[in-house]
Parts: C-alpha cells; sequence; structure tokens
C-alpha cells in the first residue's frame, strides 16, 4: 500500500510538473503575440487617431498575466491554499451524490449491464 501511495504521488508531482510546463512553453508564444498584438494595436491607434483600437489589448492582457501567475507565479500555491480551505472548513461541498459509491453499488451496475450474467 505504501508503494502504491508513493506511486501515485509520483505520477501526481509529474503531471503537475508538465501542467507547469506547458504553461511555460505556452507563455512564451503567447507572449510573442501579445507583445506584437501591443505594437500593432498602439501603431493602428495612433495612425487613426483613435483609442478604441486599443479594446483588444485589455482581455489579452488579462489572459497573459493568468498565464504568468500560472507559469512563474503563485497561482498553484493561492490554489493548493484554498484547496485545503475547502477540505477543512467546507467538506460537505465534497459529498457524492446518493453518498460513496459501495461495492453492492458497483455489483448492481454490472449485474445490469452484463448480457449474460444469471442470477442465482
Amino acid at each position: 500500500l505504501e508503494r502504491q501511495l508513493l506511486m501515485q504521488n509520483q505520477m501526481r508531482e509529474r503531471q503537475t510538473a508538465m501542467q507547469i510546463a506547458w504553461t511555460r512553453e505556452f507563455l512564451k508564444y503567447f507572449g510573442t503575440f501579445f507583445g506584437l498584438a501591443a505594437v500593432g494595436l498602439t501603431a493602428g491607434a495612433i495612425k487613426k487617431k483613435n483609442p478604441g483600437v486599443l479594446l483588444p489589448i485589455v482581455p489579452l492582457s488579462f489572459i497573459f498575466a493568468y498565464q504568468y501567475d500560472m507559469g512563474y507565479g503563485t497561482l498553484l500555491q493561492r490554489i493548493k491554499g484554498e484547496a485545503e480551505n475547502i477540505l477543512d472548513t467546507q467538506s460537505t461541498l465534497l459529498e457524492l451524490p446518493k453518498g460513496p459509491l459501495t461495492y453492492e453499488d458497483l455489483e448492481k451496475i454490472r449485474r445490469s449491464q452484463s448480457k449474460f450474467f444469471i442470477e442465482k
């Protein structure tokens, strides 16, 4: 059982590391896009003398900030803290509908799905 717990923890850590690495890689491409878009939109706003052209920068900056926080900031620590708070103070939110799944429930489902099962 201890080995299984260690293996599950290693898998979780690897998946989290992959998610952070993916976010950092995505941030490189999105950061380049955001920079080019900001320069282009600023040039367009100056050329057309219309500051409304800069409006797309607002949602793009929120996306950029979120991705940066996910890849290099403290977002994961804040999410972990909130998850621990939910586990400690609001555990009723985590209850499954109809309660936890039991062996008997699984057997009923298996029997109902089995075309070849014969009741004794």
